[in-house]
């Protein structure tokens, strides 16, 4: 999708801002187009989750859109049996129909859904006021009940794609130019330019999110990886079993690690690295952290009160 035409990444931008801004107002427009909006949404996050893009998230904005089925268009998935949901459901329909009595739970329930849209009405004020600004925040909560905020998966959008790639080497000295230095690949985040890019849904790979982030700042802003290639360092099982793979499997563990700063973009279709069955294309920026070893760490993680990683 992303070498695609650009009137295509054009239609698709048009399709975003289409069912973001204007189909959710079909709420407000009656049962069928609320059933519309319904369709509509959970289509365009199958298309989403086709695309390998948000993981998890895609999967938690189609619940609330199975809100917008009734009972009669959700009748389908229930037995005709007697004595059933949906016999009991129609039963209930027709004696509101009819304007006889409902069970106590159904004014109770009636009761409780117009308080608690009132109560989100009214927390949303400083919500709407905010997207209204110019200045506007993002992901925050303006309420201590955090029950509506400015949540959004990203503040921003950056153009480029930046990694950190960690590796490792059995050389003695880290400065020495023969040094060998051999990557560690995570299991979905771009590493290994041969590799195809993973589909990732519903599981969500943390801490390769976590590593695609810290390509945005500095190790000094992240030091959970410093505490990553300690565990490296030492070989942990557990550390190890969120990787796709370990170079020095098999061997002693490495004596250094260190984290070098990539910029990476998708291979030409048909072009020279394509050919070479190169996904990915990348270009060293330099140094994201310098070599380390697990000795020079041990002060390091006493300051934090980590546990020390020990080798097996």
């Amino acid at each position: 999708m992303h070498r695609s035409p650009w009137w295509f990444h054009q239609f698709e931008t048009l399709v975003n801002h289409f069912i973001e801004l204007v189909v959710p107002f079909f709420l407000f427009l009656g049962r069928r187009m609320c059933i519309v909006h319904g369709l509509l949404q959970i289509l365009f996050q199958v298309l989403l989750i086709i695309s390998g893009n948000l993981s998890f998230l895609n999967w938690l904005t189609i619940v609330p859109s199975i809100a917008c089925f009734d009972d009669s268009s959700l009748g389908f998935l229930f037995s005709s049996r007697r004595g059933g949901v949906k016999e009991r459901v129609a039963e209930m329909q027709l004696k509101e129909a009819a304007g006889e009595q409902l069970p106590l739970g159904c004014y109770v329930r009636k009761v409780v859904n117009i308080s608690f849209g009132l109560l989100i009405a009214y927390l949303s004020i400083p919500v709407v006021l905010n997207l209204l600004n110019s200045r506007q925040v993002m992901n925050t909560s303006f309420n201590p009940l955090r029950i509506v905020n400015t949540y959004g998966a990203f503040g921003s959008i950056t153009k480029e794609r930046t990694e950190v790639v960690l590796q490792g080497t059995s050389s003695l000295d880290p400065n020495d130019p023969a040094a060998v230095w051999e990557e560690y690949d995570f299991k979905c985040k771009p590493g290994d330019l041969k590799r195809r890019p993973c589909f990732i849904t519903p599981y969500h790979y943390r801490l390769d999110w976590l590593m695609w982030f810290a390509a945005f700042q500095t190790y000094e802003q992240n030091e959970w990886i410093i505490h990553l290639a300690g565990k490296l360092l030492a070989q942990e099982e557990e550390t190890l079993s969120l990787m796709a793979t370990n170079p020095f499997a098999g061997r002693a563990p490495p004596r250094w690690i260190r984290g070098e700063h990539f910029k990476y973009k998708f291979s030409q279709p048909g072009g020279k690295h394509a050919s070479e069955g190169r996904w990915w294309i990348r270009k060293r920026i330099g140094p994201y952290f310098p070599p380390v070893n697990l000795q020079g760490l041990k002060k390091f993680y006493e300051d934090r009160n980590w546990p020390y990683p020990v080798r097996d």
